[in-house]
């Protein structure tokens, strides 16, 4: 690839942006527009950053399968990418599972996979559900709260951070790091790096004493990860897991709250939070166009010339919305049996069901608690957070009846 904007045959068609206001108010608008393209078009995911997308269904499974022809390797497109653009926190090589092919990556997903494994669905359901009860009741007595930076994002923090061994006084850097590399604005480097420094200090600090927690049983696994790796297998955990999990929670809640229709509530509401979880994934997944591959050679896919070396992306949002018919039968369509917004094939997402079970345990904590919850403000009034790889809200403002505490019943404290 010469160039970060080269590397396919010349478009008359200017590139549709993938960042921005105007794509993150309306992206379903962008991909009817790509898919008039053909199954790959090309996108601006930065300024002077181009890739190309997959929009159609089947040619993602393809790719996403195909390992012959295509690598995760991305030091060949990175080397003509300048060093500060904002989409190497999430695009540019570290050595993890996600940027490695063959036996480097089956050593790095092993040790992944062996520590996830230890978590215990029972135990993770009912430290969600105390986390959950905790948050809640900060807010319960004021009637009103944001959805967003009150729970949604605090509540996979609290569980990654314990889980992992991270200090609480660095639980807030985590957030900072995790969803200021996704944005993929002018700060996303320092955001990155901001959280590459509090996971090596934990390292070192569980080489120096061990603890009973994931950091070391992943430094004390037989894949014999140096520093180095052990601090960027978890930055991926924990950017793979954070980020994504808050935006699954937030736009299921606005789901569930937006199809209760004007005035009204959760309360015997439009969609159940399974109904609304899956909807999410479906329609509008957490993480909507990642999947970067990028070819070993030229060659064409699906109609398509590609170079070798140069950025594919897959849009699972464009592709789980693809005319249902096309993809699978619509009367079937509950479940995730279909949709990829885990992804599919040797880099499918391994966090899968804890990911659901934080989800779906947090949704129903609160909509258990505060049954009476609605909207504060019209659905089109939300902001979403510009990036071309998530689907975010910024805020999600929401208001309920006040719940009384002890201490206002005149209860223990």
């Amino acid at each position: 690839m010469t160039s970060p904007t080269s590397g396919s045959a010349p478009s008359l068609l200017e590139p549709l942006a993938l960042y921005g206001p105007a794509f993150a108010a309306d992206p379903h608008d962008h991909y009817r527009r790509l898919r008039d393209q053909g199954p790959l078009a090309r996108v601006r995911i930065a300024p002077d950053i181009d890739a190309m997308l997959v929009t159609d269904y089947h040619a993602a499974v393809d790719l996403l399968r195909d390992t012959d022809t295509f690598s995760k390797d991305p030091r060949a497109w990175q080397a003509n990418v300048p060093p500060d653009s904002p989409v190497l926190p999430v695009l540019g090589h570290r050595p993890t599972a996600l940027f490695s092919d063959g036996a480097v990556h089956a050593r790095y997903r092993e040790a992944i996979n062996d520590t996830l494994a230890l978590v215990e669905p029972h135990l993770l359901r009912a430290e969600v559900a105390e986390v959950a009860q905790r948050l809640i009741a900060d807010f319960a007595a004021s009637g009103s709260c944001d959805l967003i930076a009150q729970y949604a994002r605090r509540l996979p923090l609290h569980v990654f951070t314990a889980s992992f061994g991270v200090a609480q006084d660095d639980a807030e850097r985590v957030v900072r790091g995790t969803s200021g590399m996704m944005d993929s604005a002018a700060d996303a480097k320092a955001a990155y790096e901001d959280l590459v420094d509090v996971i090596s200090s934990l390292v070192s600090a569980r080489r120096r004493r061990p603890g009973r927690d994931l950091t070391t049983y992943l430094l004390d696994h037989p894949a014999g990860l140096d520093d180095e790796e052990a601090v960027r297998q978890i930055t991926l955990i924990m950017s793979a897991g954070h980020e994504p999990t808050t935006n699954l929670i937030g736009n299921a809640l606005l789901g569930m709250l937006a199809a209760t229709g004007d005035g009204g509530s959760l309360h015997g509401g439009a969609l159940t939070a399974r109904e609304a979880v899956d909807e999410v994934l479906w329609r509008d997944p957490p993480m909507a166009n990642l999947g970067a591959h990028y070819p070993r050679h030229d060659t064409e896919f699906h109609g398509v010339a590609l170079r070798a070396g140069q950025l594919v992306l897959v849009s699972y949002a464009a592709a789980n919305t693809q005319s249902p018919s096309s993809v699978r039968d619509p009367a079937v369509r509950s479940g995730d049996g279909a949709h990829l917004s885990w992804s599919t094939g040797p880099h499918r997402c391994p966090a899968k069901q804890p990911a659901l079970l934080m989800a779906m345990t947090a949704i129903e904590q609160l909509t258990s608690e505060l049954c009476d919850l609605e909207l504060a403000v019209d659905p089109g009034e939300l902001v979403w957070r510009p990036g071309p790889f998530h689907r975010a809200l910024a805020h999600l403002p929401a208001r309920f009846t006040p719940l009384a505490t002890l201490s206002d019943q005149g209860g223990a404290p």
